[in-house]
């Protein structure tokens, strides 16, 4: 049947009642009305008579009735149905379906660019490699929690062969060919609403020439399920950033081979194989479009290409390795391994420029303690090479290299004694033997300091894996004072103070054992071992990490029942046979089955000595053992 008409609108079976009605309400309209179907013959149509298409239908019937508008060079608009809200927001529709209608009708004067996949129109997006993955990945990203995520980090270790990369041939317009790896990609012409488009919607135009080409190449379970999810809802609100695990290439045409077959799905309706070609046809399509869509196109059109593939593997060694499956934590590069243990190697050596720094940062620190200058001993711990042969050992410990371990070892240990000497030495000679306010500081460790150590720790082996900020390592030698402990413990030494000597070692080895342990597991997620290597280093360094908790436990729960018992105390109210107390600069310190108690008694009144007496059994009620109390009376006037 031929048809002669100005608008034709063309729907499908599903879409019937909607139409339906639609006509019934605009009878007065010029319109004819053909109901077709993909799966028969296409009704003939007379294009020369025809100068805009309506269409309602699936999403397949609707993009073959694009192509026609595309291929004739007609106007067309789309009266979407309900359930077709991704079509909607895409192109700005109304979603009444009178007003859609009303819109469909008008052809519009501007033309927008199609994207095409093997000569297929494509109207959302092209989905190379595991669409399933694809899919999973962009929805939970924005909808599961935290603990969905680790659950599904949890599954896909088990699976972790259905995760690999693929190697694939990428040639641009410019002919320009790249070979890379990437789980999958994604392919876009426009704004489609999803993850990806939101981080490129300054890349995304339907007006500018150009489609956006996306890879998804994570190169661990890690960062698949939980790094990358997490910086992108950190940067959800602003959309400033795509994950480290993708790259693109932005460019009018796109040939992309594989060495194998790999599945390609174009808008989830239709499966082809590589190898295909991806390209954008400017202004070949006038759609009738909402004036929102508008708003968000860039007009500027251009030649260039543009991509940023940084973190996307193209040596041959991360490509072998990645396609057999994603790690749980990524692996480092053979580059990264050259240059990094060429640096460590050299720094764990015992070399005149260690010897003479650490002997200077020890004079330094150690008159820092006596004149009692928390300044002069921060600088001491800049000075400090210590962390150095540290660093190196976890390395060591994490890679069971045995000749790494043994220089940082032997390193570490000279270190030590050069250290406790100098400090000896100083203090031996020195005629003041009063304890200073920052020695004091170091005698007392808890499980706080081990939580310095070991994230001071993680911050060392990040550092020393970036060139570019390695100059943190001085802050983290502020952070973790390796030096100042060590001469504490020499000046201990000089005094004959036995108890003085264990304490400060006590926190130093704190710092040692956590840097150690904390480097050698942040060096394991950065990937510079397999975890069937490390594992017996990282079991050996952990036991002794519990060892020496045992003690900084001990010293945790002290510390907590000073600071419970102090707190009780100021804010307890005395009142002494009529007489208002009040304590201040309580200060309280056990001493195995007794107690020193230092505190202001604040009164307005002066206490006799009965009073004196009632107070102290009341304060050493609090603390629940015999307690002496020197107090510091003041008035109240």
């Amino acid at each position: 049947m031929s048809i002669n008409t100005k608008v034709c609108y063309l729907y499908s079976k599903e879409s019937q009642e909607l139409v339906t009605k639609l006509q019934e309400t605009n009878a007065d309209k010029d319109i004819v009305y053909q109901l077709f179907s993909t799966q028969d013959v296409f009704p003939a149509l007379n294009y020369d008579e025809i100068s805009h298409l309506v269409v309602t239908g699936s999403l397949a019937e609707i993009k073959v009735v694009l192509a026609i508008a595309q291929s004739q060079d007609i106007s067309v608009g789309i009266v979407p149905l309900p359930s077709q809200s991704n079509i909607i927001k895409i192109l700005e529709l109304p979603k009444k379906a009178q007003e859609a209608f009303e819109l469909a009708l008008i052809p519009s004067e501007e033309k927008i660019d199609t994207l095409h996949c093997n000569d297929t129109l494509v109207l959302n997006d092209i989905r190379i490699g595991d669409a399933s993955i694809l899919k999973e990945y962009e929805y939970h990203y924005a909808k599961y929690s935290l603990l969905k995520r680790l659950k599904l980090l949890l599954q896909s270790i088990r699976q972790r062969s259905l995760l690999k990369h693929q190697r694939f041939t990428i040639k641009t317009q410019k002919e320009k060919e790249l070979t890379l790896s990437a789980i999958g990609m994604i392919g876009l012409g426009q704004q489609n609403h999803s993850w990806v488009s939101k981080l490129l919607q300054k890349d995304l135009s339907a007006i500018d020439g150009q489609n956006v080409l996306v890879l998804l190449a994570p190169t661990s379970l890690f960062q698949y399920f939980i790094f990358s999810p997490l910086k992108l809802f950190l940067h959800r609100y602003n959309n400033s950033r795509i994950p480290s695990s993708c790259g693109y290439i932005k460019s009018k045409r796109v040939e992309i081979k594989s060495k194998e077959p790999i599945k390609v799905v174009v808008d989830d309706i239709k499966n082809m194989k590589t190898p295909v070609v991806i390209e954008t046809r400017e202004d070949s399509l006038a759609l009738s479009v909402g004036e929102g869509f508008w708003a968000k196109q860039c007009s500027i059109k251009s030649n260039r290409n543009r991509q940023k593939l940084d973190n996307i593997p193209k040596d041959d060694e991360s490509m072998t390795y990645l396609g057999r499956g994603l790690p749980l934590f990524a692996h480092a590069s053979k580059e990264q391994y050259t240059t990094l243990f060429s640096t460590l190697r050299s720094e764990g050596n015992l070399n005149t420029s260690f010897v003479t720094l650490l002997i200077l940062a020890t004079i330094i620190a150690t008159f820092g303690l006596f004149i009692n200058s928390s300044s002069v001993i921060i600088g001491a711990m800049i000075l400090a090479p210590l962390m150095q042969p540290i660093v190196s050992l976890s390395m060591g410990v994490l890679r069971r290299d045995h000749s790494l371990t043994k220089h940082g070892i032997k390193t570490i240990f000279i270190g030590i004694v050069l250290t406790l000497m100098t400090a000896m030495f100083i203090a031996y000679f020195t005629p003041i033997r009063e304890m200073s306010t920052e020695m004091m500081a170091r005698l007392s460790p808890t499980l706080l300091d081990m939580m310095v150590a070991i994230f001071s720790g993680v911050a060392a082996a990040y550092a020393k894996n970036d060139s570019k900020i390695s100059a943190s390592l001085a802050g983290v030698a502020i952070a973790v004072a390796l030096v100042p402990p060590l001469a504490v413990s020499g000046v201990g030494i000089g005094w004959g103070n036995f108890t003085m000597f264990i304490n400060a070692m006590l926190l130093f080895s704190t710092n040692l054992i956590g840097i150690v342990l904390a480097a050698a597991l942040t060096f394991l997620v950065l990937g510079y071992a397999p975890i069937h290597v490390a594992r017996r280093g990282i079991l050996l360094w952990s036991f002794i990490t519990l060892l020496i908790a045992i003690p900084l436990y001990h010293s945790f729960q002290s510390m907590k029942e000073r600071a419970n018992i102090n707190q009780v105390l100021v804010n307890m109210k005395f009142d002494i046979n009529g007489k208002s107390v009040h304590l201040n600069k309580v200060k309280y310190q056990p001493q195995g089955d007794t107690a020193e108690l230092r505190c202001e008694v604040i009164i307005e009144e002066k206490l006799s000595k009965e009073d004196r007496i009632y107070l102290k059994k009341v304060i050493s009620a609090v603390t629940e053992k015999p307690t002496e109390v020197i107090a510091t009376f003041r008035y109240r006037l």
